[in-house]
């Protein structure tokens, strides 16, 4: 994963760039993801790497895609944000390091956990495409 900035620049939009390389939030409820609720997974935009499935979205009303929890594995890592005045914990991709959102502890089931992200930060993979686009693991899962 050795993209250079410039190499993002020419492959991202300008607000995918924004969200997931200078931490910033697409407006709410205008953005591609936050009322999808196809069967899927949600991918990095940078590095492809599978972040959450549609089992886990629902709608939490704030206006950006909404997760309980990450899909299996290492890929969501947590940081201690206190920009904006305020104390929240970032989620970023650890492969890319791509700013993803925010997770907040408001959210349903068991761990009670939002993961409130950035659908400029994801590219949504259809159940039906899954193998045809290399996340074969991941048919099962449906």
């Amino acid at each position: 994963m050795n993209m250079t900035k410039k190499d993002l620049r020419n492959s991202l939009t300008s607000m995918q760039y924004h969200v997931t390389q200078e931490n910033g939030t697409e407006p709410p409820h205008r953005n591609e993801y936050d009322q999808n609720f196809n069967e899927g997974i949600y991918v990095d935009i940078v590095s492809g790497k599978a972040l959450f499935s549609s089992k886990d979205k629902y709608d939490a009303g704030c206006g950006w895609p909404s997760f309980s929890k990450p899909i299996a594995g290492p890929e969501v890592t947590e940081f201690s944000d206190y920009s904006l005045g305020m104390r929240r914990t970032e989620v970023r991709s650890k492969t890319a390091n791509s700013h993803l959102g925010h997770v907040f502890p408001d959210g349903p089931g068991p761990e009670g956990l939002r993961y409130c992200i950035n659908s400029a930060a994801l590219k949504f993979i259809p159940k039906e495409k899954l193998e045809e686009e290399g996340y074969s693991e991941y048919v099962s899962h449906f």
